[in-house]
């Protein structure tokens, strides 16, 4: 379901964050759905524990997922429900950074800005 690529220059942690949080925004994740065990997610990436506990907390802490001991990690919200404790303005300033963000890394990689929304069309189809 996540993938890493070793030779990518953005850390494999803000890889694998990535990762989950567009599994939750595609559908492929819904809320209340369990998540890999930290060691069995490690093994599967090749990675090592550490990071992939690093994203849990942090998923977890920003109310992404829920650990409960004996149960494992979940989906908490859905998109829908962090739109709604979500003013419009902190919406617009996060999505900013993100669009630039994303801009920078394909003017980088020798993208044009026609074809990020080009494919971001596609994704939307």
């Amino acid at each position: 379901m996540f993938s890493v690529n070793p030779s990518d220059p953005t850390p494999i942690y803000a890889q694998l964050d990535r990762g989950i949080r567009a599994a939750i925004a595609t559908g492929q994740l819904r809320t209340g759905d369990r998540l890999p065990t930290v060691r069995q997610l490690a093994v599967d990436l090749k990675v090592n524990a550490n990071t992939v506990a690093k994203v849990y907390a942090e998923l977890e802490r920003a109310g992404v997922l829920a650990t409960q001991r004996g149960v494992g990690t979940t989906v908490r919200d859905t998109a829908e429900d962090l739109v709604s404790r979500t003013s419009k303005a902190e919406r617009e300033s996060t999505l900013r950074l993100l669009a630039d963000k994303l801009l920078a890394d394909a003017y980088a990689i020798g993208l044009t800005i026609d074809e990020v929304i080009r494919h971001l069309e596609a994704r939307r189809a």
